[in-house]
């Protein structure tokens, strides 16, 4: 606890003044002067802490119009919070002959909020001991403000900086996946261009979702991208259907999905020969419960034919669980005659959001 002591300050300040110019010390103007132009908030309290004497600038930065109706209030009163504890030790202190010094919040009299620099010093009597306490409030809310935009930007940044981590994570885990998969019993050549362009298609959904700083991404765009690849320009590709807003884990689960069945449309399926491939999705009511579906249909290619029990290869087994666990629904891929067909039925609440048009949006080969 600092000590100062009462006739040491007096001379010192006087020596001072007369140092300044002839006819200062003593002076009352100087002393109104000072009070009335300084922009803190300049007070006097008694030793118990009740508002005595405020200046003028005081009055003017704490919006105060009559000051009769504050006088002998105690001042701790004023201080909301922490600011209430620090201005009671602050009387403490002082009346000891001490200053405290303390930072907390306290609304003007009008209630507009305020964030306050304090310093609390006593003032001496002729026998030396403290008679009052002089309390001097500096307003430092634009700066308190940016503090604590800084740390919220600092705590915005944590929880980004996790997210992405955890982001990361999983999308290394299905490139690890893919991977895997992808180099089992294949030739080299084969398994290096089926791995870059699962890849590929997985950066063209990670530049959609950069594009909304990875909030979520319209179905429309996650599904025409994964598509774009495998047109051939003849029209034989037509999707549709209401807006969605994916996930980040969902639209990286459609979009390999949807890659995966093109592909195997475009080697063995209807894109193989003349046939067709329509893709279509909706919200839809099932038992009474909102959903939503999904379904990729294929007609007029050669006839299909369902894989011996065991034998599904790494595209159908990726399309079944990846989406199921991503959409938390169920995924059903019918062997057809003429074609396969992959549908997804997923409640509706799984999606982020949904933004109906007043039309469908489509778009062909």
């Amino acid at each position: 606890m600092e000590k100062i002591t009462a006739k040491s300050t007096v001379v010192s300040m006087n020596d001072e003044l007369s140092a300044a110019g002839n006819g200062l010390a003593g002076n009352d103007d100087v002393l109104r002067g000072v009070l009335s132009g300084c922009g803190d908030c300049i007070k006097i309290l008694d030793l118990n802490g009740r508002l005595q004497f405020m200046s003028e600038g005081g009055k003017r930065v704490m919006e105060v119009e009559d000051f009769g109706k504050l006088k002998g209030c105690p001042w701790p009163d004023f201080w909301a919070g922490a600011g209430n504890t620090e201005a009671k030790r602050a009387i403490e202190v002082a009346s000891a002959g001490g200053i405290h010094r303390f930072k907390g919040s306290a609304s003007t009299a009008k209630g507009n909020p305020r964030h306050w620099d304090v310093q609390v010093s006593p003032i001496f009597g002729k026998d030396g001991k403290p008679s009052h306490l002089l309390s001097i409030s500096r307003d430092i809310t634009d700066e308190w403000r940016a503090v604590s935009a800084m740390k919220e930007a600092i705590e915005r940044q944590g929880l980004l900086t996790g997210e992405l981590q955890h982001r990361i994570k999983n999308t290394l885990a299905m490139v690890h996946a893919i991977a895997r998969q992808t180099m089992r019993g294949d030739s080299v050549d084969a398994a290096r261009e089926a791995f870059e362009a699962r890849l590929t298609t997985l950066g063209h959904a990670h530049d959609i979702l950069t594009q909304s700083s990875w909030a979520s991404a319209p179905i429309k765009a996650v599904v025409e991208g994964a598509l774009a690849p495998h047109r051939s320009g003849r029209a034989r590709i037509h999707a549709s259907g209401e807006e969605f807003q994916l996930l980040p884990n969902q639209a990286l689960a459609l979009s390999v999905a949807v890659h995966e069945l093109a592909t195997n449309a475009t080697k063995y399926g209807s894109l193989s020969e003349q046939g067709k491939v329509e893709i279509s999705w909706s919200s839809e009511l099932v038992d009474d419960q909102p959903v939503f579906r999904f379904l990729w249909n294929e007609s007029g290619g050669p006839k299909v034919t369902e894989p011996a029990p065991g034998k599904k290869g790494f595209g159908s087994r990726l399309i079944e669980r990846m989406l199921a666990q991503d959409f938390s629904g169920k995924v059903n891929i019918h062997y057809r005659r003429d074609g396969v067909v992959c549908e997804l039925i997923a409640p509706l609440s799984a999606l982020k959001a949904r933004e109906q048009l007043s039309e469908s949006v489509s778009f062909a080969e």
